[in-house]
């Protein structure tokens, strides 16, 4: 079984003024798209994900596509920031790291299913320090069904 949904990834009042970008590709030829300047506002991504596997078969689904990184299991969406995203007078440069984990057999299904529904996160854009948050999301609320016009 191979289907792609949308994935949208939510940020959470991420510091103004800092660019922000959903990476596409990896390592060297990676590119920073739907770059967005946050002005203490939520911003939000969407990006295709293609699904893999057999829930017949396989305990987790896998994830492949343009936006996905890391080997399996723990894939994870890259969100650009500051310089990374492209923005070369930024003071600040790094990435957010959204993981593509406690995504089950039945809700990529329900999602699948309608060309109305999406996967959606959304995670803290600052840090406890006020600056861009960056690393791993810690803590993650995981993903939840949520309707593509929302």
């Amino acid at each position: 079984m191979k289907h792609e949904l949308i994935v949208r990834v939510v940020l959470q009042k991420p510091p103004g003024g800092v660019d922000f970008g959903l990476q596409k590709g990896s390592g060297h030829a990676y590119e920073p798209v739907q770059v967005q300047q946050a002005r203490g506002q939520d911003i939000r991504f969407e990006c295709p994900v293609t699904v893999k596997g057999d829930r017949q078969t396989d305990e987790k689904p896998g994830f492949s596509g343009s936006f996905v990184q890391g080997p399996p299991p723990e894939k994870f969406i890259y969100i650009d920031i500051g310089t990374y995203a492209g923005q070369r007078e930024s003071i600040w440069g790094g990435r957010l790291k959204v993981p593509l984990r406690g995504i089950s057999w039945d809700t990529i299904e329900e999602v699948i299913l309608s060309s109305e529904l999406v996967l959606e996160t959304q995670v803290p854009g600052s840090a406890k320090d006020g600056s861009p948050a960056c690393a791993t999301v810690k803590p993650f609320g995981g993903w939840k069904i949520n309707h593509l016009n929302a």
